[in-house]
């Protein structure tokens, strides 16, 4: 039998909250979390220092984004109760999400070559700006020796990460470290980002009538993913859900302009469900990408329109956060888990103006659903969709 994988642990660092659960309370208060530095609107992880959460020897070899990684990963690790060292090395995969490395550690160096000369340059530069760099410290610092893999998608990473932590437990290995952060907000980053034309100047507002672009964000979520037989005996005390589904497809029309239709979304969509083994009236809610401006949003709305045609839920709580590239999807993934625990969908972020033709969460709604779908799209063209289901106690018994 095919294997599962399911979610046994989450962890979060975010503009919304340091831990998982301080971030579903402020996503369910609807609670803001943009400010200003230097004159741009960004979503910055408030009260975030690496000293008690990192390693003093890792705070100088690494950037800010591998810190929150490897903090948020012992969030993981602790709420799923799984020790890497208790296993196999072979037993543990880390497999994360990176949409531009380390920016911050980057910064610095190149300004201590433009003022000092390249001897001021550390050695640790070679490595601690690299898309994979929180995922070898993790490697590293967790003693894992499972299969290593960095996703690099931009948006979709998250995502992407999720459904290449499945494909490596249905190779075998019974646990994966996934999801993914970013920080990308220190000005050579930021100004790079601005050439993309779609960041905002009033607010990151997905599928609002007066929607202008999105709000840079910094932090992510990392999650515990295991085989579903293997978390039965290790005793895993719970389940958020499983990976039952997922698809990515690219729209291979321009490295910088959105495609002119929604056809390859469709099919992320369309294809995510099929693996899910699942129609889209099984689908109680979708956890939309909301990409904030006016031509993506029509083409994400009329995918989901196309796909299930329906009034299905629409939300998009990341309005309340930024958008935090690779680490976006991952810290939506999250907020769909918990949604499916407590029944309850969040409220699509910063709305005031519906501008779309979809059933928008607008205040959040009380829904016992087993199913949810969630978007995830890239700069470049990226289209990721995952499907996840509420876990049921038999099922896994069954797995086992």
């Amino acid at each position: 039998m095919m294997k599962r994988a399911v979610v046994t642990g989450i962890g979060v660092v975010a503009p919304s909250g340091l831990t998982t659960e301080d971030h579903w309370r402020s996503t369910l208060a609807g609670e803001r979390h943009v400010s200003e530095l230097d004159g741009r609107l960004v979503g910055q992880v408030p009260g975030f220092a690496a000293e008690g959460s990192v390693d003093p020897r890792l705070i100088i070899q690494t950037d800010r984004w591998t810190w929150m990684s490897l903090a948020a990963t012992r969030q993981a690790l602790d709420d799923a109760k799984y020790d890497p060292a208790a296993h196999d090395p072979y037993a543990t995969s880390v497999v994360l999400a990176s949409g531009s490395g380390g920016n911050e550690f980057g910064q610095r160096e190149i300004q201590a070559l433009w003022s000092k000369g390249r001897r001021a340059v550390t050695a640790y530069q070679s490595i601690a700006w690299f898309y994979a760099a929180s995922v070898g410290q993790t490697s590293i610092l967790h003693g894992t020796k499972g299969p290593n893999q960095v996703l690099v998608s931009e948006g979709a990473g998250g995502l992407d990460s999720l459904g290449a932590a499945r494909r490596v437990i249905r190779r075998g290995t019974p646990a994966v470290i996934a999801g993914g952060t970013e920080a990308p907000l220190s000005p050579y980053a930021l100004v790079c980002q601005s050439t993309s034309e779609r960041l905002s100047t009033t607010g990151y507002r997905p599928f609002d009538a007066d929607a202008d672009g999105h709000v840079p964000g910094e932090g992510g979520a990392v999650l515990i993913v295991e085989d579903a037989a293997a978390a039965a005996e290790r005793g895993a005390q719970q389940i958020y859900g499983e990976i039952a589904g997922y698809a990515a497809t690219h729209d291979a029309y321009h490295p910088e302009r959105p495609a002119p239709d929604c056809a390859q979304l469709v099919r992320a969509m369309r294809k995510a469900l099929a693996d899910a083994d699942v129609t889209p009236d099984d689908v109680g809610f979708v956890v939309a990408d909301g990409a904030a401006t006016p031509a993506l949003d029509a083409l994400e709305a009329q995918a989901i329109r196309e796909v299930f045609g329906r009034p299905v839920p629409v939300t998009a709580p990341q309005g309340y956060v930024g958008r935090l590239c690779s680490g976006g999807g991952a810290l939506t993934v999250a907020t769909a888990l918990l949604a499916l625990r407590d029944g309850i969908v969040p409220a699509v972020g910063n709305l005031a103006r519906p501008g779309h033709d979809l059933d928008l969460v607008r205040e959040p709604r009380q829904l016992a659903a087993d199913v949810v779908l969630v978007n995830a799209r890239g700069f470049g063209g990226f289209n990721s969709s995952i499907v996840l289901k509420r876990y049921r106690e038999e099922g896994l018994r069954d797995a086992g």
